[in-house]
């Protein structure tokens, strides 16, 4: 998403403030001119504080750490129907029914039973999340679990809005893929802060952007159809990272550190990366 609304509101502003200047006379002194230049950078800089974190749509659900036990508590409720479950058959046998995710090899029986004894408490990704949650909202984003505009997006950063969005399924899919999700998101803010600030448009940190098949085919998906190549780094760097969960609060901490009345003033912010 561009920075339209932003940008129009500084011409509109500052056309006003030219207009202003315009209706000097000839003989105007120079003090009611600097008086004017002056009421022209207060109207820039209203209109640049003004891009805050966008107010929440209709069906929004804001996100903060406040929010983390209930949202742990949902994430758990996911998490076990990824636990393997017996069927009898008859006759003594059994079948295990359980799902995998993409990349996951096929489990052996001792494997699954070993699961079914001692089920995964997934809390690096439950500490990761609160980490997260915690680094953004220092950071002045705006965590909201809801559709993001970008139609298949699991997750979108919208630097321009300040506003960091997932799709409300990606809960249902458990602590494993949330935790991704959200890192992978939070790389991209730190891609902004990178450039500026978390209203800027995002930039390269710097990391490898080797990606594995599976994030390779990812990149082949239809919401990555019109990206344009700087996009595509952007999205390889932050794929090729999003399963480091210790990285993503550090690049925050590292990355988005500037005083938030500095941060105001950060390059224009591109579109949204998903």
């Amino acid at each position: 998403m561009s920075k339209t609304p932003v940008l129009v509101g500084m011409a509109l502003s500052g056309a006003g403030a030219l207009a202003a200047l315009a209706l000097l006379s000839p003989q105007a002194r120079r003090s009611d001119t600097l008086v004017a230049l002056q009421d022209l950078s207060v109207q820039l800089q209203e209109v640049v504080l003004a891009g805050r974190p966008e107010p929440p749509r209709p069906g929004d659900r804001l996100l903060t750490s406040a929010d983390l036990p209930e949202l742990l508590a949902q994430l758990r409720t996911a998490d076990r129907s990824w636990l393997p479950r017996a069927e009898s058959l008859g006759n003594g046998r059994i079948r295990y029914i359980y799902k995998r995710r993409l990349g996951d090899p096929p489990l052996s029986i001792t494997q699954i039973e070993a699961l079914r004894r001692n089920p995964p408490s997934h809390q690096l990704e439950h500490d990761a999340i609160a980490s997260l949650l915690s680094g953004l909202g220092r950071s002045g984003v705006q965590v909201v679990i809801g559709p993001p505009r970008k139609v298949r997006a699991a997750g979108e950063w919208d630097p321009a809005a300040r506003t960091l969005r997932i799709r409300p399924d990606v809960i249902e899919k458990g602590s494993v893929e949330f935790a991704r999700v959200l890192n992978h998101e939070a790389i991209h803010v730190a891609q902004s802060c990178r450039h500026g600030g978390p209203g800027a448009r995002p930039k390269l940190l710097g990391l490898s952007i080797v990606l594995d098949p599976i994030n390779q085919r990812q990149l082949q998906d239809p919401v990555y159809a019109k990206a344009s190549p700087t996009e595509i780094r952007l999205e390889q760097e932050a794929y090729a990272h999003h399963h480091r969960l210790s990285l993503g609060p550090a690049l925050l901490a590292q990355e988005c550190r500037t005083p938030l009345w500095a941060q105001e003033k950060s390059p224009a912010a591109g579109p949204a990366v998903r």
